[in-house]
């Protein structure tokens, strides 16, 4: 029983390490990155579908996306989209081609990033107490059922705040990568 709940916890806290990273590459730090634009979706035919569905990303170079929507018509719409999202990016378009020049980031808007970072980072520390706390409240069952002693109890208690730690420090590393990254110019 108490396996069955470590490993639901583990797996569910390796989740929220691999949602926060998935996070933090979509925060750009001024260099081009395709992933940069993964989030943003475009209006095709009444329906909201993910960019890369309806057109090709590229990098042209350290500071330029190149996208060549797959049909002629959607042009306009790839390129509203993302002006309108919250990327603060102005497409220019050429043709077929719409290229996304990044603005190199003031020191304001750094801090901005690192401050987003900090909110996102604790975010997913709350996510893992929450896994935490759910395993314990199954463990707490288990023992006011007797089917568990309160050594195991104890000893459950002690793995499963190992894991918390483990995957907090995790977090934390991740936060600290990303920072440096932001701040450096």
């Amino acid at each position: 029983m108490l396996d069955e709940i470590r490993k639901d916890a583990i797996e569910r806290m390796k989740k929220s390490v691999a949602a926060f990273q998935q996070e933090l590459q979509k925060l750009r730090t001024g260099r081009a990155h395709t992933s940069l634009l993964d989030h943003v979706t475009v209006d095709y035919y009444g329906s909201e579908v993910p960019l890369n569905q309806v057109a090709s990303v590229g990098v042209e170079d350290a500071r330029t996306l190149t996208i060549s929507p797959w049909e002629k018509t959607m042009v306009q719409k790839v390129e509203k989209a993302i002006m309108t999202s919250d990327l603060g990016l102005t497409p220019a378009t050429s043709g077929l081609v719409i290229r996304v020049p990044l603005p190199p980031l003031t020191e304001e808007r750094r801090k901005d990033l690192v401050r987003v970072v900090r909110h996102e980072a604790e975010g997913a520390r709350v996510a893992i107490r929450n896994i935490r706390r759910d395993a314990l409240h199954h463990s707490k069952d288990l023992l006011k059922d007797k089917d568990i002693t309160e050594d195991e109890d104890r000893r459950f208690h002690d793995d499963v705040q190992g894991l918390t730690d483990q995957h907090i420090a995790e977090i934390d590393q991740h936060l600290a990568a990303k920072e440096t990254e932001l701040m450096e110019v």
